[in-house]
Parts: C-alpha cells; sequence; structure tokens
C-alpha cells in the first residue's frame, strides 16, 4: 500500500525503514494541513502524528484526492473528527500501547527533577555556583500520591510510587485488581486532590475532561500540591495553573504536554520569539520543569509505535478492517 507518512523526523524514518518489508512508504516533513494535505493525492493511506490536523475539512480534502484509511502513529486521537471520518468512510486505526514504562519513567522524572531542583542545580553547578539555598526538597517517601487513570500507564507509575513508599490514591470509573493489590485506594476526584501532595495525570482528553484541573480544581488542592501532565495538554487549564502557581497553591508543575503545543512542540524554535504568551509566562518560574511531548521517546516506544502502526496498515490491507479502529460511538460520551 502507498503511504504518506506526515510530519516526519529522522529518527522515525530511520526505524519505519528497518521494519517496513510491504508498503511503499512516502516521508513527509510537513505537520497534515489543510494546506498541506494535497500532498497525499494519489496515496490510500495517510499516516499521521498526535499534532496533525485531521479535522473535517482536511479529512474532506483527504478523501476527495482517494485517502481510503487514516494511520495515527499516536494513542491519543482528540486531533481527529471522527464523526467525519465515519461519514466518509475512512478508518482511523491508532497505537493503543506502546510502552506504559516510557511514559511512567519520565513522570517520575519530572517528579524528581522538581523535588529536588534538579534542573536549578545543574545549572548553577556550570556556572560554578556550589550553594544549596533554595534547592530543598522533601522525601516522597511517606507522602501522598494521587493518579488520575490508572490505565497502563497509570498502572506503572502506582508501582513505582509504591516502591517509594508512597501511600497512593487513585481515581478512575474502572478500578483495576493490579491497582488494588498494590494498596491504591480509590477515591472520588475531589478526595484525591484534597489530599494529595503530588497529582499526576493519565487520563484520556474528553470532552467532559477537558479543563479538568480548573480554577475549582486548583482550589481543592493541598497548598504547595505538585502537579505532573504527561497525558494530554487540554487536560489542564493553563491560565489557571498559572493563578494557582502565583498563589502558592501549586509548589511544583511537571509538564510534557501543553493546550497549544502544535504550534510549538517537535519543532526547534530557538532563533525566534515565542509568540504564545501563557507558554512564555509558565517558562518564567523557577519551580516549572516542562518537556516537548518527550515522555514516550525511547527506542522501546518508537519500535513499538511504528510496528504497530505497520501492522494496522497490513491487517486493513489484507482485510479492510482492523482491530485497532477508533469507533467514534464508542469513544463518545
Amino acid at each position: 500500500m502507498k503511504v504518506a507518512v506526515f510530519n516526519t523526523k529522522p529518527y522515525e524514518q530511520e526505524i519505519f525503514e528497518q521494519l517496513n518489508e510491504d508498503h511503499q512508504l512516502t516521508f513527509l516533513e510537513p505537520h497534515l494541513n489543510a494546506t498541506t494535505a494535497s500532498l497525499a493525492a494519489g496515496y490510500p493511506a495517510v499516516c499521521a502524528f498526535v499534532n496533525d490536523d485531521l479535522s473535517g475539512p482536511v479529512l474532506e480534502q483527504l478523501a476527495a484526492a482517494g485517502t481510503r484509511v487514516v494511520a495515527l502513529r499516536s494513542a491519543g486521537f482528540n486531533n481527529v473528527d471522527l464523526a467525519v471520518a465515519e461519514r466518509l468512510g475512512i478508518p482511523v486505526l491508532r497505537v493503543p500501547a506502546y510502552s506504559p514504562y516510557a511514559v511512567a519513567e519520565h513522570t517520575v522524572a519530572l517528579m524528581l527533577s522538581l523535588n529536588r531542583n534538579l534542573h536549578r542545580a545543574y545549572a548553577r553547578v556550570r556556572e560554578g555556583n556550589f550553594a544549596l539555598q533554595g534547592l530543598m526538597g522533601f522525601d516522597f517517601h511517606g507522602r501522598t500520591a494521587g493518579i488520575v487513570g490508572t490505565g497502563k500507564i497509570g498502572r506503572v507509575l502506582a508501582r513505582i510510587l509504591t516502591g517509594f513508599g508512597m501511600t497512593v490514591l487513585a481515581t478512575d470509573p474502572y478500578p483495576h485488581d493490579e491497582c488494588l493489590s498494590l494498596g491504591v485506594r480509590y477515591v472520588e476526584l475531589e478526595e484525591l486532590l484534597a489530599r494529595s501532595d503530588v497529582v499526576s495525570l493519565h487520563c484520556p482528553l474528553t470532552p467532559e475532561s477537558r479543563h479538568l484541573i480548573n480554577e475549582a480544581a486548583i482550589a481543592q488542592m493541598k497548598p504547595g500540591v505538585m502537579l505532573i501532565n504527561t497525558s494530554r495538554g487540554a487536560l489542564i487549564d493553563s491560565r489557571a495553573v498559572i493563578a494557582g502557581l502565583k498563589s502558592g497553591r501549586i509548589g511544583h508543575l511537571g509538564l510534557d504536554v501543553y493546550e497549544e503545543e502544535a504550534d510549538l512542540f517537535f519543532e526547534d524554535l530557538s532563533d525566534q520569539v515565542i509568540q504564545d504568551d501563557v507558554f512564555s509566562r509558565l517558562l518564567t518560574f523557577p519551580n516549572v520543569v516542562i518537556t516537548a511531548h518527550q515522555a514516550f521517546f525511547t527506542r522501546n516506544a518508537l519500535e513499538n509505535i511504528v510496528s504497530t502502526t505497520l501492522a494496522n496498515l497490513d491487517e486493513f490491507d489484507r482485510t479492510g478492517q482492523c482491530g485497532n479502529r477508533v469507533i467514534q460511538s464508542q469513544v463518545s460520551g
């Protein structure tokens, strides 16, 4: 099958070329959007990443030019208008899991960096400043962590944090036996926010979870809470979080995702002025660490993403079906 692979980076192309056996892959550097969709003309399959635009108008363009299937090399699909895709008869395939360890371990890396001020200590030492003032952290052992969402990533994180000796609370509509066996206690979100020293988000982005962490939720949190988001940027109301940082309600903030990241992440903008004032304000806080959507970025995870994407295309090419198809009726409401 001929596949137009949009938004490709060299490290992805290398792995695609290593693992691909059956498909004719054309690697395209641009993001997929209304301007670049014409590049997919004549390709029955389009492969897109998490920050590509698969809104209704783009899908209409793709369908008119011959696209029969969209293969996402991501777990998230909030960038896709599923209703339009189904109306056009374009199946949307995804990678439901690639490496929960990669994301959970990066989550812990953010926690440790913030707690022990590693980002500040690193900069100080490079400048010959070996003073410890302002770098004091706290023991995670004996503290309470709240995990919002206990899917595969949340469960791996629960294992790590219980290993630290933390009390772990969780909220999820479907409690998992593995977490229960670890001693994780499931509670309502309000109790989790009120009792947790560390809150980590690992839930999908839905209309109901958009801005889950807003002004009201922040007001329920313990003063000085550590808030971590390695899930979806729009789970957090960034302006409300800035207010929480200014007031001290939020004592530490670690982000690997950002609501408006599509115009920022995965590109080198070091010679440009960042136009996003909210993002720029977040960068001014000494108790904030932001990474550019790299929690997934291990070789293990990339190989899993690519192999699953190719397997999805293989299955669709052979049968016209795919077990990893996203069904709009199954994810709405």
